[in-house]
């Protein structure tokens, strides 16, 4: 696993190109200039590690974009020490860049060949979330809330209840909702059963699986 000049070179362009699509935190633009994604990503695939797209990794998911990793990462405003569950831990990417801000991080992952995969491997990094759970992201963690922050990194049809549920009072949810396209959503825990909603504009996931057994 090597990260070379060249890698760290393509992500200060990727940083760049985050940063003029509208990203402004500056501690997530360093944890992306960070992290060596082409690491996360298959070899044939390497050329185009620090490009903004998504590409795909094993069981038919992607890794995200980059800019829209940025852009969920932002919404939450992760403060260090923040606990935060991650819906869909995938590649690993994600996870990685929550524990880089300095977040304690717990992912759920339901595809038993990713979860294999990424928790034998995030550690190799140095990256070591609190908890990955392979399981069913639609129920959350009820056992470790409440978080200060929920992202769900796959197109939900709808907001699953538990995860508003196991929000901080203050806490926020960052949830792609829609079935073909997604329209990016953030929830802020206001008391009890109150919840501010905010839309951010369209975004396109591979679907969150709901465990049917």
């Amino acid at each position: 696993m090597k990260d070379t000049f060249k890698h760290k070179g393509l992500r200060q362009k990727l940083v760049e190109t985050v940063k003029f699509k509208g990203i402004k935190d500056e501690n997530v633009l360093r944890a992306i200039g960070n992290i060596p994604r082409h690491l996360f990503m298959d070899s044939g695939f390497l050329d185009h590690a620090y490009q903004d797209k998504a590409f795909p990794i094993a069981a038919n998911q992607t890794i995200s974009q980059p800019y829209t990793v940025a852009f969920q990462t932002e919404l939450l405003q992760i403060k260090k020490g923040n606990k935060i569950l991650e819906i869909g831990t995938g590649s690993g990417y994600q996870a990685a860049v929550l524990c880089e801000l300095g977040a304690k991080v717990y992912s759920i992952e339901r595809q038993q060949e990713l979860f294999k995969k990424t928790s034998k491997f995030l550690p190799k990094l140095g990256y070591m979330p609190k908890k990955l759970i392979f399981g069913d992201g639609y129920k959350g963690l009820p056992e470790e809330a409440p978080f200060d922050g929920i992202i769900v990194t796959a197109g939900a049809p709808f907001v699953p209840k538990p995860l508003l549920a196991q929000l901080k009072l203050g806490g926020k949810l960052v949830i792609p909702v829609g079935d073909d396209v997604q329209t990016m959503t953030l929830y802020i825990r206001k008391g009890a059963k109150e919840f501010e909603k905010h839309e951010f504009g369209d975004f396109r996931f591979v679907p969150l699986l709901e465990d049917k057994n």
